[in-house]
């Protein structure tokens, strides 16, 4: 439809920013709202806290000072007066002038040079004058005004927007078509399509602002729920299309149980037997099983797969095991071998990736198409078109989120074979809201219990003045023949282009959070002083050089502080043969201390390695950190991770380094790491086959979410296929509803067709 306002160059500039229709743009909500009804007098505001304000402009300047320009400009109201201050912002200068009406909406802060109060760095917008037309006038004075996104720099900013969203609005006022069924919108007590979007843009008089800014609203609670309901109804279909589809129907003998048995290394633990008792419940219907297997760090995932694809494997089935790096595919392959050196049966099991040489891979191939082996364990190169395999019956994914959600499917559409059983493994605890949308399409086993032998993991931090301790503590664990990791957040020098490089999102020189103060060394005595006695004063080598690398770390501690200790070095760089000689002679103990990336997040398993250092600990996510930290305290022995801390940490970073020391709760930690980082960002890079959210948010909307995961439940029960009493809705209302679902699922999410 036209939309006034938008001609082709701007249609140009929005279609960039995802926006091509003009229900794209009505979905563009507001960030953040203004009361310009009520705006807060200079006399009420105080420090600390974040106000909206409108005043007069009288006077700005450009002020040059050694570090960096800064632009400043003072507004007032009557006798008072309030200094606004831009960092490196010559761009503003001309841009205000005395007289002018200004919007701005900041923390306030006290100002050193006066009584008077100052904003740092404020969202600020300059008001219509008499110049300016009624209608802008209309739609930015005088009421709740909405705030937007730039949807290209000053010519699409929040002004172009009211305007434009206002007059679309207007021009559909009792045309726009409504998607949800009357029934369900009266029974949830929510607005219909066309008010909730009328009411978000433009929120009536009265509307409270703290639920406008919470988007709390009947409005925005009803567009939320609409872009949940039909997220989850798509997912529903997908489960039920799932068991339409014919899978294998595996049998569970008494040989099957014997062969399983034969191959327990410890008695499992309660978790272990319900997760393989919901997984072989799977395997034995006749469709295929898509489910989720996630647990904490050493919960023990890897056996109750292999216990899975013993259940195939003793029906004649071939399987496969995915893991995202030759690391741990190798680490894998060793494990499962070992494993099945019990069996009586002695599966043949194959090795398959990237940087084998051609005749080897020649060979897994042909042994794979031929049925002769049947535990096949690799990474992407499974995928590849070559790789045909003759009977296969189970796959097991191992970190899924490193894949991205299409992946998975392709080892299931071989052609000319049945559709194989799918087990997800992810060693990354999953909050319910993200297993209900990413996942939401996969039964779930959760494994909340740790195998009996592993020791809990003494975590402390420690700033980085006192790293000459950390270094003398893991020269005593040595001597107690133990072994050491020490990870780093680079390779070397720059951090561009280092794909393993995952700083949080707060990291203070990204400028999305300004840094606290420097650290107050929190633990250098006290706690940490159990890990670290005595008074040792060496700097960290390094320490003055910025942020430090594993190539130049190795160099400096090996000719150093663990001068006389076997030190390697482990980093993604290495080609796929020099990393696994170096994990080989870790694990056989002819390495003391391994300085590494997080190359070794997942994949390495040594019992007898007792401590992880974390060098630039406040740079890593939770989930990373979590991660890094699960690679000790596999062994009987104590094991221990430190958290060494630079000069600036951010309060994000604060409470992340906290959390670590005070739980080893991979859920909590998780759910902490899901509200910092957002779920765009949880994995530590942009989730793929994560669903783009337009209005809806994983972390704040979790009840909606739970509320539309039951409504689609619920609406598909009633309106599938079948005949059926107790249907919701018109007929009209359910064509549109499945109609809605097919356009929002191929177009926007792009997962399945639906319906």
């Amino acid at each position: 439809m036209y939309v006034r306002g938008v001609g082709p160059r701007v249609a140009e500039l929005l279609a960039a920013k995802g926006i091509q229709t003009a229900e794209d743009l009505l979905y563009h909500l507001p960030f953040r709202y203004e009361d310009r009804q009520n705006p807060r007098s200079l006399d009420e505001l105080k420090p600390g806290e974040t106000a909206s304000v409108i005043a007069e402009v009288r006077g700005a300047a450009l002020l040059r000072t050694r570090r960096m320009p800064l632009f400043e400009i003072t507004v007032g109201q009557g006798r008072l007066a309030l200094k606004c201050i831009w960092f490196n912002a010559t761009y503003l200068n001309g841009k205000f002038h005395a007289g002018q009406t200004v919007a701005l909406y900041g923390k306030v802060e006290p100002s050193r040079s006066s009584s008077n109060l100052k904003m740092i760095q404020p969202q600020f917008e300059l008001l219509p004058d008499a110049s300016d037309d009624a209608e802008t006038r209309l739609l930015e004075v005088g009421r709740i005004t909405p705030v937007y996104e730039s949807l290209g720099g000053s010519r699409l900013a929040s002004r172009w927007q009211r305007k434009v969203i206002f007059h679309l609005l207007e021009g559909m006022r009792g045309a726009a078509p409504e998607c949800l069924p009357r029934e369900m919108l009266s029974r949830l007590e929510l607005p219909g399509r066309e008010q909730a979007l009328r009411e978000a843009h433009f929120p009536p008089e009265g509307t409270p602002l703290v639920h406008l800014q919470s988007a709390a609203t009947p409005a925005h609670r009803r567009l939320i729920f609409e872009e949940l309901f039909f997220l989850e109804l798509g997912l529903e279909l997908k489960r039920r299309k799932m068991r339409r589809r014919v899978g294998i129907a595996f049998a569970t003998s008494d040989k099957v149980r014997e062969a399983i048995r034969e191959v327990l290394p410890f008695h499992p633990t309660a978790a272990q037997k319900r997760a393989l008792a919901e997984i072989v419940s799977d395997m034995r219907q006749p469709h295929p099983m898509r489910r989720l297997l996630q647990g904490d760090v050493g919960s023990g995932k890897t056996i109750v797969a292999l216990q899975a694809m013993i259940v195939a494997m003793e029906n004649g089935y071939q399987t496969a095991l995915m893991a995202p790096t030759e690391i741990l595919a190798t680490q894998h392959f060793l494990a499962a071998r070992k494993l099945l050196e019990r069996s009586s049966r002695k599966p043949r099991i194959a090795l398959l990736t990237g940087s084998l040489d051609d005749d080897r891979k020649r060979r897994a191939r042909g042994q794979i198409n031929r049925g002769e082996a049947q535990l096949v364990i690799g990474t992407h190169a499974l995928i590849e078109e070559k790789v045909e395999f003759d009977r296969l019956g189970l796959v097991v994914v191992d970190e899924q989120h490193r894949f991205g959600v299409l992946q998975r499917f392709k080892l299931m559409k071989k052609p000319n074979q049945p559709e194989p059983d799918v087990l997800v493994m992810t060693a990354t605890p999953i909050p319910r809201t993200l297993a209900l949308s990413l996942y939401g399409d996969l039964d779930v086993s959760i494994l909340d219990e740790l195998p009996p032998g592993r020791t809990p993991i003494v975590t402390r931090r420690v700033a980085d003045e006192r790293a000459g301790e950390v270094w003398d503590f893991v020269r005593r664990e040595v001597a107690k023949k133990r072994q050491a990791y020490i990870v780093y957040p680079v390779i070397e020098g720059s951090k561009e282009d280092q794909p393993e490089l995952d700083f949080s999102r707060d990291d203070p020189e990204s400028g999305i959070e300004k840094p606290s103060q420097p650290s107050k060394r929190r633990g250098s005595r006290g706690k940490t002083a159990e890990l670290f006695p005595g008074s040792a004063q060496e700097a960290s080598p390094g320490a003055k050089s910025g942020l430090k690398s594993a190539t130049e770390m190795y160099e400096k501690l090996s000719a150093g502080p663990l001068a006389g200790l076997r030190v390697a070095l482990l980093h993604g760089r290495l080609d796929a043969d020099e990393k696994e000689i170096a994990m080989r002679r870790f694990q056989r103990g002819e390495i003391d201390v391994l300085v590494a990336t997080t190359v070794i997040e997942v994949g390495v398993d040594v019992p007898n390695a007792t401590v992880m250092v974390i060098e630039h600990a406040e740079r890593f996510g939770l989930a990373q950190l979590h991660q890094l930290r699960g690679r000790v305290g596999r062994g009987a022995a104590r094991s221990y991770c430190i958290l060494v801390t630079g000069e600036r940490v951010t309060p994000q970073g604060e409470e992340r380094l906290n959390a670590m020391v005070r739980t080893q709760d991979g859920f909590e930690l998780a759910e902490l790491d899901l509200a910092q980082r957002g779920p765009g960002e949880f994995f530590g890079t942009r989730q793929a086959g994560l669903p783009d959210f337009r209005v809806a948010n994983l972390v704040r909307d979790r009840q909606l979410l739970e509320l539309a995961k039951v409504e689609a439940e619920r609406f598909a029960n009633a309106n599938g296929t079948g005949a059926g009493n107790g249907r919701e809705g018109t007929d009209a209302e359910r064509a549109r509803v499945w109609a809605r679902l097919k356009e929002a699922w191929q177009r926007r999410y792009g997962l399945v067709e639906a319906g």
